[in-house]
Parts: structure tokens; sequence; C-alpha cells
């Protein structure tokens, strides 16, 4: 009604000034019946383009275009219909004088639009006025910062404040963007963030590359701002950036890890139409095995756990992700020969990922003989059975701890390879054996990267065996693709060993973490060093002396050819052990395994229960 009102008034006020305010010079009564014409045309058009449609105190860009747009379209249609009347001779009422259509369109446009700036300035100064909004930098003034900086501006409830931008092109540098000031990444300094009081620095680029980013981070994390990131355009709101879709970055951008370029081709052909079986499946790593499956023409899914509310969870993850008759969860013990004989037997799985295991190594440091039996054990089972099945391919999750183990864990993992070595070297069978071996994976259950945050939440202390421990790293997604790739490599036998890029330091990782909560380490959150725990190591090695490196096609995996000691022995020894396990004591089973694996290293003292 009001952008109605404002087209019939503004066409009359456009008649008086095209006639001096003479009031006299023209029919009065004429002019107010072609203004409920010219109200008729606008009026379509409104209705039309949805001009009136928006929300004033909300008002972008696009609404003025829609303004403009509806606005000239009427105006074209009076121009011809004027047009026709004069050259057709119909009734005055339709011959409108061009000059005051033009006045009308002008006046009427400005109106409109500047009615809907003033209200929303007007809306924004009375509920922003009394609330204290926080300084932001923008990282990037392409496309995306502009669209960051109108979502921040635009929301009446946003705490924010842009200051400016912050762009690596000389060219824009010293320029303003958007009304914005434009800053070159150099005056970013302790002095010019207090200065500026900024409180929070977004990161709004399409694509950044992994180490320009880890750089941009890195420049800024000690600067004590929050950092934020702009989500992906597939993540926003139906194809709208809401504020509340900005996240704090991850310690995974602080990897600088290249996105993997996996062989696509050679996994669907491997994957297509087959019966899959993840052990493990409710875990980690086999949860995510499981969602990166979906991704292919799979034929049925068998995710086999002990765990049954994670494994009820995951089922239902998965069900958006595939067809329900595809997937089968299992409540299963890999350690319970008959049970997995049964499934094995009823679903013929042609494809085994073998995720299941016991992996903490403070806890199987003091649980050698379920370390043993789990691990070792429910490999054995496993591996036979797929032996008698004729699956066509075998993978097994290993860890670099098994590298010259100095833990039980890494010692029964160490023993695994061996294992799945030995049953790939068996004649006249007809599975693909296969290991995959990499480290810690960020944000897995148990691990480091969520028992500090669970810390920094609760105020700390934040916890550390040792200033000088290193680890790799590497994401849970990016682990699971590359178990995948090698699943298809070769022709069994082979230990396959990701690339985990540089060793770090778990102390920086606590302090990038406490530093990305917007805290500042051992001012408002204490690190506090514990010792080493029992079995664990400084430093973790992913390839050992007698086992040389040798490349495949894929720079991101590479083979470690496994020594051949005492291969014949190697089951029967493990038999024996499986046998007779709860009549050793804790040492017994520890020498036990250092017979089978000469590496373990076992430098702490153990008691006997």
């Amino acid at each position: 009604m009001i952008d109605m009102s404002a087209v019939y008034f503004a066409f009359l006020i456009a008649y008086m000034l095209r006639y001096n305010f003479e009031v006299y010079s023209f029919e009065t009564s004429l002019a107010f019946s072609q203004a409920f014409v010219v109200l008729a045309v606008y009026t379509l058009f409104m209705i039309l383009f949805q001009s009136y449609a928006g929300m004033i105190r909300h008002t972008t860009l696009k609404d003025t275009y829609k303004i403009i747009f509806s606005d000239t379209s009427a105006l074209i249609v009076l121009f011809i219909v004027t047009l026709l009347s004069r050259q057709n001779e119909w009734r005055q009422l339709y011959n409108i004088p061009l000059s005051i259509l033009l006045i009308h369109y002008g006046a009427v446009t400005l109106f409109l639009i500047f009615f809907r700036v003033f209200i929303k300035m007007f809306y924004e100064f009375s509920t922003s006025s009394a609330r204290e909004k926080r300084n932001v930098l923008i990282y990037g003034s392409g496309s995306l910062g502009v669209v960051v900086k109108r979502v921040i501006e635009g929301d009446p409830k946003s705490d924010y404040k842009v200051l400016g931008f912050i762009d690596d092109a000389k060219k824009l540098q010293g320029k303003y963007v958007n009304g914005s000031p434009v800053y070159s990444r150099k005056v970013l300094t302790k002095k010019f963030v207090e200065e500026k009081d900024v409180k929070v620095f977004i990161i709004a680029i399409n694509n950044i590359e992994p180490t320009w980013k880890k750089d941009v981070i890195e420049s800024m994390i000690k600067l004590g701002c929050e950092i934020l990131d702009t989500p992906s355009f597939d993540t926003w709101l139906n194809g709208q950036l809401q504020i509340k879709n900005f996240k704090k970055v991850n310690l995974e951008d602080l990897l600088a890890r290249e996105p993997i370029i996996l062989d696509l081709e050679r996994i669907e052909k491997g994957l297509t139409d087959k019966t899959i079986l993840v052990s493990g499946a409710a875990g980690s790593i086999g949860s995510e095995i499981a969602r990166q499956l979906t991704r292919f023409s799979t034929g049925q899914l068998i995710l086999v756990d002990q765990a049954e509310t994670p494994s009820f969870y995951l089922g239902e993850e998965l069900k958006e992700k595939m067809s329900e008759q595809k997937i089968k969860i299992i409540i299963g013990d890999v350690t319970q020969q008959d049970n997995m004989e049964h499934i094995f037997r009823k679903y013929r799985p042609e494809i085994i990922f073998h995720a299941a295991a016991y992996k903490h190594v403070p806890i199987m440091e003091s649980h050698p003989h379920e370390a043993f039996r789990v691990n070792v054990g429910g490999t054995k089972i496993l591996t036979e059975l797929a032996i008698k099945y004729e699956v066509e391919k075998f993978v097994m999750v290993s860890s670099d701890k098994a590298v010259n183990p100095t833990n039980v864990m890494g010692a029964t993992k160490k023993i695994c390879e061996l294992l799945v070595h030995a049953q790939a070297n068996r004649k006249n069978i007809k599975t693909e054996f296969v290991t995959t071996r990499f480290g810690n994976v960020l944000g897995s259950n148990g691990s480091v990267i969520p028992l500090f945050k669970k810390q920094i939440q609760e105020g700390g202390p934040v916890t550390i065996t040792h200033p000088d421990i290193t680890r790799f790293f590497m994401t849970i997604p990016e682990a699971c693709q590359l178990v995948l790739e090698a699943g298809f490599m070769g022709n069994g036998g082979q230990i396959y060993v990701f690339d985990m890029g540089e060793p770090i330091k778990i102390l920086d990782v606590a302090k990038n973490l406490i530093h990305l909560s917007g805290l500042e380490p051992d001012k408002d959150i204490k690190i506090v060093f514990t010792g080493l725990r029992p079995g664990e190591k400084l430093f973790e090695e992913l390839f050992a002396e007698d086992e040389p490196m040798l490349p495949t096609h894929n720079p991101k995996i590479s083979i470690a050819q496994v020594a051949e000691n005492n291969i014949d022995q190697l089951i029967p020894n493990i038999n024996d052990i499986l046998e007779s396990l709860y009549t050793f004591s804790d040492q017994d089973v520890i020498e036990k395994m250092k017979e089978i694996v000469p590496g373990y290293r076992k430098k702490l003292e153990f008691h006997n229960q």
C-alpha cells in the first residue's frame, strides 16, 4: 500500500511539476484519472517482480534491482500506450505526456529506494546503538569477501563491525572495496591489531591453497584474534550465506596437506556390486571407511562391530546416503570364531576392510592378554575365514606404532602385519592380502585432539607427556581414502605406508588449539608435562631399517618391503600363545611377543597380574 500510494501521489506531483504548479493549466480530473492508469500499470509490474515483498529493514542491492526493473518495465509499457493512443486517436485518458511519465519514473524510483534505505538505516541504528560490536578484518576482497561484508552489515543482530579487508593483491592495497579499505597482510602486527581493536579475522577466499591458508592462519594465530572460516557454497542454507555459517578454523588447516587425488576408476572397478565387510565399523577409521564406500556402486555393506549404540547411529547416518537394503549392521566380536563363521557363511563377503582392534597404548600396556587376543587373535580368525570363503581382497589397517614397537599395542600390530604377510604367501589361495600403515588421525575416538579440546573447555590444564614428543597426523577422511586406494594396488602381500607429512610437536598442537579457542597458552590455559607413559615413544616411525621403501603410482603411498624372518613358524607360534594365553603372566605375554618381533624394545618394567 505504501508503494502504491507513492506511485499515485508521485504522478500527481509530476503533473504539477510539468506545469510549474499552475493547477489551472491542466484538467485536474484528467490528471486524477491518468494517475489511476499509471497506478494500475505500476502495480502489475510490482506484483510480477515482487518488488514490494522484501522486508524493508533487510533491504539489499537485490531489492533495489527489483524496484528498478519493475519501474522501468512500467515506464516502457506506458510509453507504448501513449504513443499508440496518439497514433490511433484513443481517448485522452491514455495520452499521457511523456515528460510527465519520465519525471514520475525518476521521482517514484528514487523515493521507493531511499525510503527503504532510510528505514533500514533507522532500524540498524535503533537496534545496534546499545550493543557493543567486535571489529572484523576480512581476508580476501574478492566476490566472496564482499558477500561476507554484506552479510555482516545486513544482519541487524550481528555483533560484528567490518574494519576493512586484507588482500595480497598489490593493485588492491590502499584502495576501497565496497566502502572499506584494503590493507596488505604486512600491516598485521600486534600494534596494528591493538590500535584497531581487531577481535575477529574471517577468511573469505574460495579454493585457497592449503599451504597458503596455513601461512595466513599462523600469521594471525598469535595476535589474539578469533579466526573464522567461510564455508563452501554448497553448505549455505538455500544458497544464502548467514553469520551462523561462519566456523572456527580447524587444526587440520594448520597441517597444510594437499588434497588427495584418487584413482577413482580403479577403486570403482574393484568395488562395483561387491559385498564388502568392514570390521570395527563403528570406530573412527571403520566408520569413515563405510562413509567413503557409499560414494561407489557397491553391492551389500556388512558393518561388524561389538559396540551396539555407535553401530546404530552409523546405520542411521548411512541410510541417508545409500539404500537401507544394502546396509547390514551386525553386532559381533571378531575374536568369536563361530560368530564370524556364521557371518561369512551367510553373507559371503568378497572384500574385507579389517579395522577392528584395541588401539589405546596406555590401556593396552596394562592388558597385554586382551591386546593379543583381540588384535592378533581377531586378525587370525578373519584372515583364515577370508581364505576359506575365497574372499577376493583383505585389507588390514595397521599403525606406525608397529615400526620398532616399544609398547604392547604396537607389538600386536606388528604381529598382525607379519600374520597378514604370512597368509598372503600361502600357496593356492585366491585372497589378496594387503596391509595399510599410517600414523595418528585427527579427531579419532580417544585421540589427543578431543582430549585437549575438552581440557581447554574445562579451563585447563592441558596435559602433555613430554615437551619434545612428536607425532605424525592425518585427517580421518584422508587416511580412509588412501586405505581404499591402497586396497586395489598390486596383487597382495604388500604393506602400503601413507605419506604423513612432517612430524608435529604435540606441544605445538596444544598451543595452536588454545590460540584457536581465543585464549593464551600459560596465561589463560596452563600446560602441564606429566612424563612419558608406559610404552610411549618420543617420536614415531613409518619404516623400519629392514624395510626398504618402494614408490607407487600414488606419491602419497609407498611400499615397505617385509623382512621374512621365521615366517613358517609365525602362525604356529601365534596358535600356541592363543591356546594358553591366560596361563601366562603379563611379562610372559610380552616375552612371547618379543620372540615373534625381535624389534620390540620394551623399556619399562611390568608387574605380573
